[in-house]
């Protein structure tokens, strides 16, 4: 963020979303398995249906909590130790990135902490 009048810097941190093609890729495969395949394939496409389902912020979220988890890092993950991790583990996130990136892992750990939330 730039102070003085100056243009608020924006949050731009993409979510690449390939989960269309694995799962076109799963159905194509579950319409050749064989019994022995079946079972792991349904799965794996139960899964995929998940993944689709789940907001950019949802998957941002759950990217942020693997890395502060990677980090060793213990506490919330809104904590300025969770956001230095997250700095550390992609250096070209700018400090307000990672701070919203941290806020999003946090609101998921209080989602999970209430039974409101699913894992993406």
């Amino acid at each position: 963020m730039k102070l003085f009048g100056q243009e608020k810097e924006e949050f731009t941190v993409l979510v690449v979303r390939e989960a269309d093609q694995v799962a076109e890729a799963v159905d194509q495969a579950l319409r050749t398995a064989g019994p022995e395949e079946r079972p792991g394939l349904e799965r794996a496409a139960a899964l995929l249906a998940t993944v689709r389902e789940a907001t950019d912020a949802e998957l941002r979220g759950s990217w942020a909590r693997r890395k502060i988890a990677e980090a060793g890092v213990k506490g919330r993950a809104d904590s300025v130790p969770a956001v230095k991790a997250l700095r550390e583990a992609e250096p070209g996130l700018s400090l307000l990135q990672a701070v919203r990136l941290s806020q999003e892992a946090a609101a998921q750990e209080d989602d999970e902490r209430n039974g409101q939330g699913r894992t993406a």
